[in-house]
């Protein structure tokens, strides 16, 4: 049996075709609010689930609470406000239980929000927060900037009729996860969360997680990522690349998560496991710097916010990693838990020098990646604009 959703019931915000027919039957004659693609990745989590219990975006009581107390007004741990900005004009224009038509940036129908609240905010609270910076170079910040000075509350009914990941055959809702779980027999499984090309110190932390759990929920987020990151399509040729020589193919399963990043470094930590307790992992891995960006944010911070978080509540555990990096001398991926060698015997490159190893032609060396995954670096950065590990 997996593991319980996040607050009892795995919420499902999606119209079936009768209802999605009616909807967007009646959509030309309600408000009309565009949406980024950020928003539409929000969107979609809550209508699967994987925001499970939100319903829709937050009101005012589970906004503060989030924001004051990493909590919903409920108590339940949560640590990233879900909300849907409108300029105060058109929320003028709302009464409570006014139906609003949430345009995808395709111009498609995405979700009709029912509108039961409507607040004003304070964007550097939300940045100070969440963030833990004004600065308007971090992009979480830099997001917050573009939103309007009203919040708009309510559930909302999902109708979107195509693939938002990107990856139709690669994108299983929280459901379809939790019943492949259950038909490969798994009691316990960890996941993994990356925005980045794998590489050796992920495989590490991987197998380590392996060692103790049934199985691996490789979950690589492919939403919204900054335009210097490594682009979803070539990230998923990396892990294809590896998966196939490296690791057991009935204790792996490879999903993305159609969520954008915020960047928010330690709250998003606690995040992204929420949303893989919904998923029906039982385990999170959390390694160095888990959704940092910059130097906003400790080594270990996203470690040391578990400590203020009730774990019983949150009810999925996460399994603490220290930076993971191969020394010459052991002759293997080791952390500085098992290796008593200097940092002459370790090779950790930055990715400033692997894009310049790239950028000449030169294969990053086996100690930091799989050759397999060198290969699919190298040609997407010899044939497309620069990119970033």
């Amino acid at each position: 049996m997996t593991i319980a959703p996040y607050g009892g019931t795995l919420v499902d915000r999606r119209a079936d075709a009768t209802a999605a027919a009616a909807l967007r039957a009646r959509a030309g004659a309600l408000p009309r609010q565009p949406i980024t693609s950020h928003t539409l990745s929000d969107l979609y989590l809550i209508g699967v689930g994987g925001y499970s219990p939100l319903t829709g975006f937050m009101g005012r009581a589970d906004y503060e609470s989030v924001l004051e107390r990493m909590t919903l007004a409920n108590g339940l741990p949560w640590s990233v406000p879900i909300t849907l900005s409108a300029d105060e004009t058109f929320a003028a224009r709302l009464g409570q239980g006014a139906e609003v038509a949430l345009i995808a940036p395709d111009g498609q129908l995405a979700a009709v929000l029912t509108v039961v609240e409507s607040f004003a905010w304070n964007r550097d609270r939300e940045a100070e927060t969440v963030y833990r910076t004004l600065d308007r170079a971090h992009p979480g910040v830099a997001k917050l900037d573009a939103m309007g000075n009203r919040l708009l509350a309510g559930p909302i009914t999902w109708v979107y009729p195509d693939d938002i990941s990107g990856f139709p055959e690669r994108n299983l809702a929280p459901a379809d996860t939790r019943a492949e779980i259950a038909r490969r027999g798994w009691k316990t499984v960890v996941a993994f969360q990356t925005r980045n090309p794998v590489h050796r110190a992920h495989e590490y932390l991987q197998k380590c997680a392996l060692e103790m759990v049934d199985g691996l929920l490789l979950h690589p987020l492919v939403g919204d990522t900054k335009s210097d990151d490594i682009p979803a399509d070539v990230r998923m040729r990396c892990y294809d690349a590896i998966l196939q020589d490296y690791y057991p193919a009935d204790r792996v399963l490879l999903s993305v998560l159609p969520a954008a990043m915020r960047y928010a470094g330690p709250r998003e930590a606690i995040f992204h496991s929420i949303m893989r307790r919904n998923y029906g992992c039982t385990h999170f891995i959390v390694g160095r710097d888990h959704a940092g960006v910059g130097s906003y944010y400790g080594t270990y911070e996203a470690q040391q916010i578990f400590d203020e978080v009730d774990l019983v509540a949150l009810g999925i555990q996460p399994l603490m990693f220290e930076h993971a990096f191969f020394c010459t001398t052991c002759g293997q991926m080791v952390s500085k838990k098992t290796c008593p060698h200097g940092r002459e015997s370790h090779v950790f490159l930055s990715g400033t020098r692997v894009r310049e190893l790239l950028s000449r032609g030169e294969r990053p060396p086996a100690e930091f990646t799989r050759p397999e995954v060198a290969d699919v670096l190298m040609q997407a950065y010899s044939s497309g604009p620069s990119v970033s590990t």
